[in-house]
C-alpha cells in the first residue's frame, strides 16, 4: 500500500498536481497499461 501511496504522490507531482491523489493514481493507471501495451507491440 505504501509503494502505491508513494506513485500516486510522485506522479501527480511530475504532472504538475501535487497532492492530488486522484490524478496520480489515473495517470499511474493509464501510464502502467499503456507501457504493458507498447511492450507487447501492440501499439
Amino acid at each position: 500500500m505504501s509503494g502505491i501511496h508513494d506513485r500516486c504522490l510522485t506522479t501527480a507531482d511530475e504532472y504538475g498536481m501535487p497532492g492530488d491523489y486522484v490524478a496520480g493514481a489515473n495517470i499511474a493507471g493509464f501510464t502502467k497499461v499503456a507501457d504493458a501495451m507498447l511492450a507487447l507491440g501492440l501499439v
